[in-house]
């Protein structure tokens, strides 16, 4: 029996001095040994968190005792060891970063798309008047998506509302929306249906909970997650890999950061291939001075970037 548990979860909900909220919140976890990443902004909570099986259930239970958060679904993953190192608890404008900040235009505890259960999912992706949107960035599509999806070539889910025009042929279609956790299709669409699409759907709790509720069928390759394990199994019906090694195009499902930490870009990248870069995207970063060493994961606690220097954009 696996002894840690790894909690996905988020919850829009207005917090009201959420800053120090914060920081209580770090303490608190902190006192239940949990480790993890929670995002807390005046709209709502955004958290992975990680530890014994009685931590999380404390955890769970106190979030759910606070009534601002009693609607909150956890998705819950038993894990060989804790899926991070640190614990850690921010203050941001968002729990997910999408630049759509004005809650007289988005709210998504007033208008999103309609909740879609998995086994509804399921049942609808085949339909010919269906649209399955991955609103998700590249490097996690790249990893594994739903067949026949269409996928946005973004960076960032922040760059979604640049791509609605591109969106706006499919305004007489059912758009079927999904994302990791759910917690991006809320946003997602609910300014879909703010541009005028009619008919706009959400996977509820996302390629995760589809995976643990209806075997994860027709999810083709694996689904990137924000923890140490950096990539998990979703489809135990028909499961295949999709992605390609960024630097030889071998089939491949692992997925790494760059070890160099002024890169650090997210890429798929076979064993062979790591061996020979040493973790790195590309010769070019194997000569920085402050590479890391690899380890074989391609993980790493996160590393502040020097002030002033871009992120390599990778095609």
């Amino acid at each position: 029996m696996k002894k840690f548990q790894t909690l996905l979860y988020y919850c829009y909900s207005h917090i009201a001095e959420a800053e120090q909220f914060a920081a209580d919140h770090l303490t608190f976890c902190k006192s239940l040994n949990l480790v993890g990443r929670i995002i807390v902004a005046n709209e709502g909570l955004n958290g992975t968190v990680s530890g014994t099986k009685e931590s999380c259930d404390a955890y769970m239970a106190a979030i759910k005792a606070d009534e601002r958060f009693a609607k909150t679904e956890f998705k819950i993953d038993n894990v060989e060891e804790p899926s991070f190192i640190k614990m850690h608890c921010r203050y941001k404008a968002e729990i997910v970063h999408s630049g759509l900040r004005d809650p007289n235009i988005i709210d998504p505890n007033k208008q999103t798309g309609k909740h879609l259960e998995p086994v509804e999912f399921q049942k609808m992706i085949d339909q010919e008047d269906v649209i399955i949107l991955d609103v998700r960035s590249n490097y996690e599509h790249n990893l594994g998506k739903f067949k026949n999806a269409v996928t946005l070539d973004i960076e960032n889910f922040r760059d979604f509302p640049e791509k609605i025009n591109e969106l706006a042929k499919y305004k007489d279609k059912k758009v079927l929306t999904y994302c990791t956790g759910g917690i991006k299709c809320e946003k997602a669409s609910a300014l879909l249906l703010h541009h005028g699409f009619n008919d706009v759907y959400q996977l509820h709790g996302g390629i995760i909970k589809y995976g643990k509720e209806a075997g994860g069928e027709d999810f083709e390759g694996k689904c990137y997650v924000f923890d140490n394990r950096i990539a998990v199994d979703v489809n135990t019906v028909n499961p295949s890999i999709v992605s390609k090694c960024y630097n030889c195009g071998t089939i491949t499902p692992k997925m790494i950061n760059c070890a160099n930490p002024e890169c650090n870009e997210h890429v798929t990248q076979c064993d062979d291939c790591g061996d020979a870069l040493q973790g790195c995207c590309s010769t070019e970063c194997t000569t920085n001075p402050r590479k890391r060493a690899y380890d074989g994961t391609g993980y790493y606690v996160k590393v502040p970037q020097q002030v002033n220097v871009p992120s390599k954009q990778l095609s």
